[in-house]
């Protein structure tokens, strides 16, 4: 290994996650990828959120269904192409791939007679958008860095996530009303564009500073995956260790729909900029609060108590606040509830559960890893979405019955946390 540095970067990086200095250069720009692709999203994300409190439950649960079926249909096209296309090409051009359609939407947009239609679509599209380039982001994060290496260094890495969130809705904040909000469209196919060349260096450190040639995910050679587009459906269903993953999900995203779908009725009342300003003020509060958690607690909290802790952890947290929400069912105890789940995911459990692909193979990492982030997600999602519904519309139950509900299923999730976490303790210890 070599240009190790030893500058005031490596010693502050050092002293907050154990970050070796040979390791520096690759945090650094692994935390400037993450960065550029929140701050892109984060730039237009507010203003779909904000839509969202102007249709009904069934409109909801219907643009839902409308991501799902979109997620199916890109995940399989992804999974046709990357049987086809080598390694080199697969990351940078999924960045390229949606520069392009952002800016196409731009061009098309003043071309639609129904603007309803129009944020509709936009609502769904950036649904789409908003898994499929994390997704790829962590894939290519997990073949980049070793087992050993991951429990350091993928809470630091994932902050960048956490000030891309924070700096991305201040661009619309700022300058919304100078720019337009169309045009933010432009500023964020321009910035997708940014991690292109840095994905290339990344593949240089991989082999070089960080030694990890012999990691089985190599993009800087010209391997091409298995031929069948659908693999990653097939290695899905097959493997029990993914299986539990994509279970571990799908009670994350439950936790998530049924505190997104009380706050937008709850919301309902404010006017849409109103609301816009209400949740941008949540997502300053939430990537504050995961920056500081990811930087000095994460990788500690991974490398002392392991990865079953980790990955419980905040599951554990949202069942004592469900039963508070059923307890004291008011918009603001939700929006905290909120907060500490979107903190604890980006800060804990989404490092975590990256760290669970550090494990698998290279067609595994690439292929199943898209349709457990994407598909089985929004999958969820649209499951979850019409399970509230009936709760709500149905079986007339009030927030605190929706509450009560929420508290046995993020149980359950723990329970799956903690199945996952003991597997792959047990998986590094046979090695």
């Amino acid at each position: 290994m070599n240009n190790k540095s030893n500058g005031p970067i490596s010693r502050i990086l050092k002293a907050a996650a154990k970050v070796e200095p040979n390791e520096v250069r690759a945090t650094v720009l692994s935390f400037l990828f993450v960065f550029i692709l929140m701050a892109a999203y984060f730039i237009i994300r507010p203003v779909r959120d904000a839509m969202a409190s102007d249709w009904t439950r069934a409109e909801t649960s219907w643009l839902w269904t409308m991501t799902f079926f979109f997620s199916v249909i890109g995940v399989s096209l992804y999974g046709f192409i990357i049987s086809r296309v080598s390694f080199s090409k697969v990351v940078p051009g999924v960045y390229i791939f949606f520069a392009t359609t952002f800016a196409a939407f731009y061009l098309g947009s003043g071309m639609a007679p129904d603007p309803t239609l129009v944020d509709k679509a936009f609502y769904v599209w950036l649904s789409v958008f908003s898994l499929f380039h994390v997704s790829v982001f962590w894939s290519f994060m997990s073949g980049l860095f070793s087992k050993e290496q991951a429990p350091r260094l993928f809470a630091i890495i994932a902050s960048g996530a956490s000030v891309g969130a924070i700096v991305g809705p201040s661009i619309p904040g700022f300058f919304a009303e100078g720019i337009g909000v169309m045009n933010l469209m432009l500023i964020s196919a321009v910035m997708l564009l940014i991690p292109v060349p840095i994905i290339g260096e990344l593949n240089k450190l991989k082999v070089t500073e960080l030694g990890n040639a012999d990691l089985k995910a190599d993009l800087s050679q010209a391997k091409r995956l298995g031929k069948n587009p659908f693999s990653g459906f097939m290695l899905f269903v097959r493997n029990p260790y993914l299986l539990g993953i994509g279970v571990f999900i799908l009670m994350y995203v439950t936790m998530s729909t049924f505190v997104y779908m009380e706050m937008r009725e709850m919301l309902a009342v404010y006017e849409r900029p109103e609301r816009a300003l209400i949740l941008g003020r949540i997502d300053l509060v939430v990537n504050a609060l995961a920056i500081v958690t990811a930087l000095f607690a994460t990788s500690r909290l991974t490398t002392r108590f392991g990865m079953a802790t980790t990955l419980s952890l905040i599951p554990i947290l949202m069942v004592g606040g469900w039963l508070l929400v059923a307890m004291v069912p008011l918009l603001g105890i939700l929006i905290s509830l909120q907060v500490a789940r979107r903190a604890g995911n980006y800060a804990v459990t989404k490092p975590g559960r990256e760290m669970l692909f550090t494990l698998v193979d290279d067609e595994t990492r690439y292929k199943a890893k898209p349709v457990i982030d994407i598909v089985v997600y929004r999958g969820g999602d649209m499951v979850t979405a019409w399970f509230h519904t009936a709760l709500r519309e149905t079986f007339a139950l009030g927030l605190g019955g929706v509450a009560v509900i929420a508290a046995i299923i993020a149980a359950a999730w723990a329970m799956a946390g903690a199945y996952l976490g003991r597997t792959y303790n047990k998986a590094l210890d046979q090695e």
